[in-house]
Parts: structure tokens; sequence; C-alpha cells
């Protein structure tokens, strides 16, 4: 009997290898990249190439970051865990050093264990190494993803009776260092470097549209033109990877998904939980799903991703559950039921920049718990510095800032309530008023319950400081 449940187990084992084998997985992530997309109604900036793959793929209408923050996202894409529990609460970098635990299975490990080969190119900035096993690190510029695409051909391409997971990591449109000595300069968002094999797309500050979260100056026009110029870039970029995909005979088994990490590094989205800093892009294309192009309502957020490719992948092998759910079925009906709601949790961007947030979103309401609320607002440094936000705070704290002055974006209230069908720019705080003191308390309950399952050090700030 022993033998025979032995020789079972080793012929499942080869089976789903055998499955695999035509299961390849490739996540594109860009850094700091919003909806201005055509696929999510936004026209202005030129994304053709993720606008073709809209066409062929399902674009995730409800898609969100837990937590708005380079390092902490990405450690919750890889892991399947909120960052809370992954214990990635900040920046890997230089000394902010901030590392996962030891104890983590991740993404790359368990596809590893399951037969995959597995590589990286360009930014995956998580810690440490050990936990995030990619076989092979492919070198490359980040913000040259034409380069990067082609220098990930020859392991795309690689004769192997293996099925291959490749991260492809851009630094577009991130702020660059491109900044000038003159007030109010704008941050150049990378474009200040050569790019060999990229065609720049630039734009002109009177081409930009300035969504709601940022005020309408010549100043903010003129660093969204340069970001827009960024976002083209890596535009180019996921359409070189996809032409290598196709030229090496893998597009047709191939889960490709495209998405961010956290929101545009602009204050009002990166480093918050309002939503221009959590909802994001997300475009999954299923070679095997019948019905492209398609969209797709459900609530998703960044616990989801890995949890979705291990069930892509076939690798269901009993190892301890991850925190998010695979919405692989999901993506086959435009309004699939239970996803409705995600919870989001951040802590530190920078080791400076300490401003632990909690939050519940669901199809209407969205509660926001500022669990360090007496403190001021801290500022990502690149943000602090970059032209936007000098010329905000030069105006002084009475000045307008999006849908608030600039003193009430620093100096927030314990809890934010909002309305996201009636108040879609998160203006009106109705924690407050009493025709809402239910719901509050409810959303509160939600928010105390996710944290205790979720394992999340900061549940005992709701009795002590």
């Amino acid at each position: 009997m022993h033998a025979f449940k032995a020789a079972l187990s080793a012929w499942l084992f080869l089976a789903s290898l055998a499955l695999a084998a035509e299961k390849n997985v490739v996540v594109v992530v860009a850094d700091d990249l919003g909806l201005e997309t055509e696929a999510y109604g936004n026209s202005w900036l030129e994304m053709p190439h993720l606008n073709a793959l809209a066409k062929d793929a399902t674009t995730m209408t409800h898609a969100f970051c837990t937590t708005a923050s380079c390092s902490p996202s990405r450690s919750v894409l890889l892991s399947g865990m909120h960052n809370h529990a992954n214990g990635m609460y900040g920046l890997a970098h230089g000394e902010h050093h901030f590392s996962s635990f030891d104890r983590l299975d991740t993404l790359p490990a368990r596809l590893k264990k399951a037969g995959y080969r597995t590589a990286s190119v360009g930014k995956v900035h998580v810690n440490p190494a050990t936990v995030y096993p990619f076989e092979e690190s492919i070198p490359g510029n980040s913000r040259n993803g034409v380069q990067m695409a082609d220098n990930a051909r020859k392991f795309i391409e690689a004769s192997s009776d293996k099925p291959f997971f490749l991260w492809f990591g851009a630094t577009d449109p991130h702020r660059g260092r491109g900044v000038g000595p003159e007030p109010f300069k704008p941050n150049r968002f990378g474009n200040e470097d050569e790019h060999p094999g990229v065609n720049e797309r630039v734009y002109k500050p009177d081409e930009v549209v300035v969504p709601a979260y940022l005020p309408d100056t010549p100043t903010v026009r003129a660093e969204l033109a340069e970001y827009a110029q960024s976002s083209s870039r890596f535009d180019q970029g996921v359409g070189r990877l996809i032409e290598v995909l196709k030229e090496t005979g893998n597009w047709d088994n191939t889960l490709l998904i495209v998405l961010s990490d956290n929101g545009p590094a602009f204050h009002g989205a990166k480093t918050t939980l309002y939503d221009p800093g959590m909802r994001l892009p997300c475009i999954v294309r299923n070679p095997y799903q019948q019905s492209r192009p398609a969209k797709c309502e459900a609530t998703i957020s960044w616990v989801d991703i890995a949890p979705t490719i291990l069930d892509f992948a076939g690798t269901s092998d009993g190892r301890p559950k991850m925190q998010g759910r695979s919405f692989l079925k999901a993506i086959a009906a435009e309004k699939p039921s239970g996803w409705d709601e995600v919870f989001g949790s951040h802590t530190f961007h920078e080791v400076t920049m300490y401003y632990p947030m909690r939050v519940v979103r669901g199809r209407q309401y969205k509660l926001i718990w500022n669990v360090a609320h007496e403190l001021t607002y801290s500022s990502a440094s690149d943000l602090y510095n970059g032209a936007t936000w000098q010329e905000a705070i030069a105006k002084g704290p009475e000045s307008k800032y999006g849908q608030r002055t600039l003193g009430q974006y620093l100096n927030r209230p314990e809890f934010e309530l909002y309305d996201l069908i009636r108040d879609p720019n998160e203006a009106n705080n109705l924690a407050g008023e009493s025709e809402h003191a239910a719901r509050l308390e409810e959303l509160k309950a939600k928010l105390k319950a996710f944290q205790q399952r979720t394992g999340d050090p900061w549940v005992h700030k709701w009795q002590y400081q």
C-alpha cells in the first residue's frame, strides 16, 4: 500500500509538471503608474501597447494595491501576504533596510519547487534575496523596457521541458534624479538619460489632463508631462516584451499580468490610501480564457496575485496558504459575486516616514483609520523635493491642494469615511456625521477583524498607543 501511494504521488507530480509545461507566467510591474491609460478611460497619455493588450485580455476595473509604497507592495505581490504579515514594513534599500521574514514561502520559491525556471529582470526591490529566490537575474536598465525585453529573450526561448516565471520590473515612471536648482523646476522622471531603442514621446504641459487630487498649475502640468513621457517609455517595453513572447512561440501558453506597484509619485496618490494611490491598472491575459477582450469588476488586491498565479500553474501542494485568494475563475464573469471588498495596510515608506494606516474599501464606502493621527502626515523624500510639492508648501497651509487644503492633507483625523459613489474624489469625510455612525462602527469592526486574522501587530492600537 505504501509503495502504491508513493508511485501515485510520483505520477501526480510528473503529471503536474507536464501540465505546467504549457503554462508560463510573466508579471510586468510598473513603478508608480496610475490609471492614465485608454483601457481605464483616459486617452491623453499614449500607451498603444497596453491599449492593444487590453483588447486581447481582461481589464480588471477594480484592482488595488494593499499599500502604496514600492517595496512593501512588491512584497505583497510576491508573497500573497499583507506587508504587516510578511515583515516588509517599508523600503528595502539603503538606510531603510526593511526585510521580509525568513519563514516566508514566496511565489518564486513555490514555482521553482513546482518545476518552473524563474528569473527577474529590472527592479525587484525586496529583501532578502534568499526569501525571494529567482534563479537568474537578467541584466538590463530598468528605465529601458525595450532593452529589458531583448535581454530576457534568451531566458524565454531557452530549450527546456520546464515552464518559466519571469518578473519584469520597470523603474518607469518613478521620479528620477534630474532636478535643477531653480525653484519649481520639474523632476525629469528618468527622461534625462539616453534610452537606446526607445522612441521617446515628449509631452507638452498643455496636453496634460490634471487629475482631481492635484492642483492645476503650470508647475504641476510640467511635472505631469515628464511623468507621461516616462509612462509612454514603459509602454514601449511592454510592447517589445509581447513581441518577444510571440516570436519565441510562447504567446499562446503564457499568463501575462501587467500592473503597477502603487499610484503616481505625487502627494495625494503614492504613500496614501486614497484611491489615486491604491486603485491601479491590472490587465490579465490568460491564453486559455475563451472570452477576450473582457472587463471584470471583481474587487481584487495585490494579495490575490500570487494565489492566482499558483492556481494557473496548478501548484496546489498543501503548503501554508497565502492571505489572498485566486481570482482566475472570477475573471470569466463581468460582475462575479463575492468580490466586493479589499483591505489595505500601510505603515512606513522610508524609515523616517512612519504613518500607519489601515483601510477597508467596498463598492460604496471606504474607511481609513489613521492609527497615529496625532502625527503630521509625513512625506517621501522624492515627493517632498519635487516641484509640485515645493510650490504647494510655498503657498501655505490654507492653499488648496486638490480636494483639500494643504493643512487638511498634512493633519488628518483618526477616521476618514467616504461615500465613493457620491464623492469619488474623497473630499467629504462622513466619519463625524451621526447618520453614518452605525456604518462607521461596522467598518471599524471589519478593520479590526481583518487585522486579527492577518496577524497585524498594530491591532493593539485599538486599545492603547
